[in-house]
């Protein structure tokens, strides 16, 4: 089963703070135009987390629109609600949309779709709770080895503790082979789905500040105490060089997948 990516609330804060602006805010534009989100529709967001992607969706669907976050950690929706209190946030389970039939114009998943406890059933509720004429978009990571900077963190994860820990950082890459996401659609009954991977960067201020957000905010959060932290991070900054641009920040490709579908 796949690990859950859960986070306490002050997790889910350093992941908002640093998380997003390095990996994930670049993304909602480019997802909720290959949904034609626009004004007077109805979206639900799935796996919403701190709520980025539901917030782009809120500003192109107003005035007349409505738009629905769903996720299933309080800390994240804790985070999303202070945001904008108007959105529908909700606590749920993708596997369990409570939301009716046909009920949405477009749904989107932003890098939840790996740590869903069954990815086939989450699949059908988004294609359920979607409208006839309805566009799906969903978008994981492509494969570790196309993030170098990650490969690069899972070695030293491997290195110093163990498999154990460093396969919490594999988890998020787990559905980047576009064949085998391709066939987990089709097996979901989203028989006209289209993979496409799109490029992307990451960009941390400093390894540093990438090591502390990778442990304290993202899927390793909580899992190694401040000793194992520095020894960790003692080695990022010497592993981790190649990275480090010119002006003394972090930058590295790392690409997605994005499943599209429309439901006739």
């Amino acid at each position: 089963m796949p690990d859950t990516g859960q986070l306490t609330a002050t997790a889910a804060e350093i992941y908002d703070e640093f998380f997003v602006p390095a990996l994930f805010g670049a993304w909602p534009p480019r997802l909720a135009d290959a949904a034609g989100i626009g004004s007077g529709m109805r979206v639900i967001d799935v796996a919403c987390g701190t709520g980025i992607l539901a917030l782009e969706a809120a500003r192109r669907a107003k005035p007349d629109g409505s738009v629905v976050g769903i996720d299933l950690n309080p800390g994240m929706l804790a985070v999303a609600r202070s945001k904008d209190p108007s959105i529908d946030w909700r606590e749920a389970a993708a596997e369990r949309l409570p939301l009716p039939d046909a009920d949405a114009d477009a749904v989107v998943s932003q890098f939840g779709l790996m740590f869903f406890a069954d990815q086939r059933q989450a699949i059908r509720e988004m294609w359920r709770v979607l409208r006839p004429g309805g566009h799906l978009v969903v978008a994981v990571w492509d494969k570790v080895e196309n993030a170098p900077g990650y490969a690069a963190v899972i070695t030293i994860l491997d290195r110093l503790f163990g498999r154990e820990i460093a396969d919490l950082l594999r988890a998020p890459y787990s559905l980047g082979d576009p064949d085998a996401l391709h066939a987990l659609f089709k097996s979901a009954g989203v028989t006209d789905a289209k993979v496409t991977r799109a490029p992307g960067e990451a960009r941390f201020p400093s390894i540093r500040s990438w090591a502390h957000t990778d442990v304290r905010g993202w899927t390793l959060a909580d899992k190694l105490d401040d000793a194992q932290f520095e020894r960790f991070a003692a080695e990022a900054e010497v592993e981790l060089q190649q990275f480090v641009t010119n002006d003394g920040t972090v930058q590295f490709f790392h690409p997605a997948l994005i499943v599209t579908a429309t439901k006739h």
